[in-house]
């Protein structure tokens, strides 16, 4: 029996270059703002600053008979007025909100996604107001996913954790032995949760495109097909990690290349930033924040960009798994026929010209 996942990769790469060649410039705009959501981009919380406790003189000089240094058990630590703690808590409330609006624009924009793939045609807003009420589905499903993760690394965790954190005895022979217990656990539970989600991503959405309904009615019509035909979605996860780590390196490398390459206008502008610094410090401060700014917005949209022929293949690539795998869940039958007629009669003139 064939492996979909082999015979696919070659026509994925023809579809996608049936999609987005010639380039059409609204088209891989488009395509770039949605990539951009479903890709996701990291973000880091920046550490905060804290200030130690005084010793009261008001130098920073010890008094008369003290040590230079504290005595061990007296050394006075870090502390943390209401002021900071209100800081910490309303900058990790601000990232959360922004992660958790990022994700659900993102579970939205699978749809626009897929629904541009299967269309050949990228009509965001359109999609957008076809799809959402779907896309809340995905991502309250994403939500409970990751929750459950969560809550497993901190209940599997909780053996190791607890003694670092001064509650219960500390025990290093016994924390190492959960740590080898764990360390498995881990692996297996990242392995089912990245199935779960990447599944969930590139195969139950088309089924609740085709079907309608929610995550769970699309799960429920894509396990049969699992269970029938599994050895054809083990092969796609193999390909389809390796793949992925491709696509992630050539993401990579490409964004790095034409961010050297930005380098040289916007090295320009900053020198020309630095000059204006030492004539009018405040306007020289504006403009190097103002080319800082625009220099990273601008590798944000470059870093878009490059994702779109990725994305686009990937998906398509698992598009043409599912619809071989079950026909009825065929979300691109033109394009594949399209592909598959045009490499036929490639063959046919080949032969015959033999």
């Amino acid at each position: 029996m064939p492996l979909y996942a082999l015979e696919d990769l070659d026509d994925a790469l023809a579809v996608t270059r049936g999609f987005l060649l010639p380039v059409d410039r609204t088209t891989w705009v488009k395509l770039a703002v949605v990539a951009f959501f479903i890709g996701g981009p990291g973000a880091n919380l920046n550490s905060f600053q804290y200030t130690f406790g005084g010793n009261g003189t008001g130098n920073g000089m010890p008094r008369p008979g003290e040590f230079p240094f504290p005595v061990p058990g007296q050394f006075p630590g870090p502390t943390f007025g209401p002021r900071t703690w209100l800081l910490v808590a309303a900058i990790v409330g601000v990232l959360l909100v922004l992660a958790l609006a990022f994700a659900l624009v993102g579970s939205i924009m699978e749809f626009v996604f897929v629904e541009s793939l299967r269309a050949e045609d990228v009509r965001i807003r359109e999609y957008w107001g076809d799809r959402w009420r779907q896309g809340l589905r995905l991502f309250g499903f994403r939500i409970v996913v990751g929750l459950f993760v969560f809550g497993s690394v901190l209940l599997l965790s909780a053996p190791f954790l607890l003694p670092l954190l001064g509650v219960g005895p500390v025990a290093g022979g016994l924390s190492i032995a959960f740590l080898v217990v764990l360390v498995p656990l881990f692996f297996v539970l990242a392995i089912v949760a990245g199935l779960v989600n990447g599944f969930t991503t590139v195969f139950v959405v088309p089924v609740m495109i085709l079907e309608g309904g929610g995550v769970l009615a699309g799960w429920r019509r894509l396990w049969p097909t699992i269970t029938a035909q599994w050895e054809q979605y083990l092969a796609y996860a193999v390909a389809g990690f390796v793949l992925s780590i491709l696509g992630g390196i050539l993401i990579a490398i490409a964004t790095g290349v034409l961010a050297l390459l930005l380098l040289i206008p916007f090295g320009i502008l900053f020198a020309i930033g630095i000059g204006v610094l030492a004539v009018a410090q405040p306007f020289g401060i504006g403009l190097l924040a103002v080319v800082g700014v625009l220099f990273g917005l601008t590798i944000v949209a470059v870093a878009a960009i490059v994702q779109v022929p990725v994305q686009t293949y990937l998906r398509y690539y698992a598009l043409l798994v599912l619809g071989d795998v079950d026909p009825d869940l065929d979300l691109v039958p033109d394009q594949r026929a399209a592909v598959r007629e045009s490499s036929t009669g490639s063959s046919e003139s080949t032969e015959s010209a033999s």
